[in-house]
């Protein structure tokens, strides 16, 4: 019975890593391969100037905090709390997470192209910016600090860790630093590192681990899956109500069609760090049981 559930749990983590991986390509290959991809993403980040005057102070807090030394910082945290949990293969796999999420983002960034269908000619020289680099530092931290806390610690800690990681993505849009398909990739590639994790700690579970159904905090990630869907769902409405005006430039839209563009798309950026973040939640118990004795 324990080897069964096992394997199930191994072909459900490669599904994740199947899915989420397609989920990327399909982002990509829209977003920055296609005229109507790049003009959506353009219409929504010039929509962050609606109201931008107000919500400056707190996106400059939230960017600046992210860095090279607080990712150093954080990675050490998650790592010393999965040690004095007497968890050595968690401390590995978590900053096994965090290093290589940021660092696939990384090269995806400057090893993929954007061609130029003169949709966005402010930015054009900036190249390709998708995945978000910031999107991922939050998101990596967050979903590698769940999968560090204790049972009791994991769905507080989700909620708090979706939205921090959430609120990182909104912010580089209202920013202006990144288009909203940078941040969603970004947690794509999280999540595809997450249950890359989530095999490791499989192979290196223990015989005896005790994985009890109560741990799988079912309710909680229904919240995050329901609520991720759904702001997914109203993204997807609001970016359908744009494809139907016409293809101008962005700068010559009213400021309606900004302000849906600009709020749907936050809505999908939050939406998809909750599903994200869901999975990770239904999956952990099995994945970092109980221990007998």
């Amino acid at each position: 019975m324990r080897t069964t559930a096992r394997g199930w749990t191994a072909v459900w983590l490669v599904v994740l890593v199947l899915v989420q991986a397609a989920a990327f390509l399909a982002v990509w290959r829209v977003a920055v391969h296609t005229e109507l991809g790049q003009w959506l993403d353009t219409v929504a980040l010039t929509g962050n100037r609606i109201g931008q005057d107000r919500i400056d102070g707190p996106v400059d807090r939230i960017l600046n905090a992210m860095s090279v030394v607080s990712l150093l910082a954080a990675t050490a945290v998650i790592g010393f709390i999965a040690l004095i949990r007497g968890r050595v293969a968690l401390a590995v796999t978590a900053t096994l997470l965090i290093v290589g999420a940021n660092a696939t983002t990384q090269a995806l960034k400057y090893g993929l192209a954007r061609p130029d269908f003169g949709v966005d000619p402010e930015r054009i020289y900036a190249g390709n910016s998708l995945p978000s680099g910031h999107t991922t530092v939050a998101a990596s931290v967050a979903v590698a600090l769940v999968l560090v806390l204790p049972r009791t610690m994991r769905a507080a800690g989700a909620f708090i860790g979706a939205a921090y990681a959430a609120a990182a993505g909104v912010a580089t849009l209202s920013a202006g630093w990144h288009r909203p398909s940078d941040a969603v990739a970004a947690y794509l590639v999280v999540g595809v590192w997450a249950a890359l994790g989530g095999l490791l700690l499989l192979i290196t579970q223990r015989e005896q681990a005790q994985v009890e159904s109560a741990d799988a905090h079912r309710v909680a990630a229904g919240v995050l899956g329901i609520g991720g869907a759904l702001a997914v769902v109203a993204c997807a409405l609001a970016l359908t109500w744009l494809t139907d005006l016409p293809r101008v430039a962005a700068d010559e839209l009213s400021r309606r069609p900004l302000f849906v563009g600009y709020a749907g798309s936050a809505a999908g950026i939050a939406g998809t760090m909750g599903i994200v973040m869901a999975l990770v939640l239904v999956s952990v118990h099995r994945l970092v049981p109980r221990i007998k004795g």
